[in-house]
């Protein structure tokens, strides 16, 4: 018996039962779950119906992730899984799904931060950004460029202290078990903050 998604077995609302008037057809066919894992990237092709082609992803260990404010997007690695809004047993398990809210790797993004503005940043204490010293060794329009992005440079207390762990916090944004990616968004703002206090209260 394969996995169907056709719903005649179920009873009407009325709590009736409805005739069985025909068999399982592969057009109402289902599959099973990818389940996507953290681990060296695995991936299979699936063929759909009309000669589709789907990728199921069994084990992935990293993906794009697009940091909206700076607009800047980073292929990195993704460490673990620390919430999901569905399901408990999909953190316990560490499964890679869509809206899964997942701990990357920040480097990158600090790496590309630092060189963009001329700061450092991510520091422990009080003043936890600073000029960087080897910006006056660049040339004068370098320097005009980096003095023109301080001006209007912001950045989230949150975001720096994360910069400090080497973490952040990121959300899934594509279906890994359909595309074979595991993309996403870096959590800032008033959903940053939504999923903090969700994860204190768990």
């Amino acid at each position: 018996m394969g996995i169907t998604r056709e719903g005649r077995h179920k009873r009407r609302e009325t709590g009736g039962r409805r005739a069985k008037y025909r068999k399982k057809r592969k057009f109402e066919m289902g599959r099973p779950a990818a389940m996507t894992k953290i681990g060296e990237k695995r991936v299979r092709p699936v063929r759909g119906r009309g000669g589709n082609m789907k990728f199921r992803a069994l084990r992935l260990d990293s993906g794009n992730f697009s940091w909206g404010t700076e607009v800047c997007t980073r292929k990195v690695r993704i460490l673990d899984v620390v919430y999901n809004a569905s399901n408990n047993e999909l953190v316990r398990t560490k499964t890679l799904v869509k809206g899964a809210i997942v701990l990357i790797d920040c480097h990158p993004f600090k790496t590309w931060y630092e060189s963009h503005y001329g700061v450092k940043c991510g520091l422990k204490g009080e003043n936890s950004v600073i000029v960087d010293s080897g910006v006056s060794e660049k040339s004068k329009s370098v320097q005009r460029k980096i003095a023109s992005r301080q001006k209007t440079r912001t950045l989230e207390p949150v975001l720096d202290n994360q910069f400090a762990s080497g973490r952040f916090l990121a959300k899934i944004t594509s279906r890994p078990g359909q595309s074979g990616r595991a993309d996403g968004q870096i959590l800032e703002g008033p959903e940053l903050a939504f999923y903090q206090k969700m994860m204190h209260k768990k």
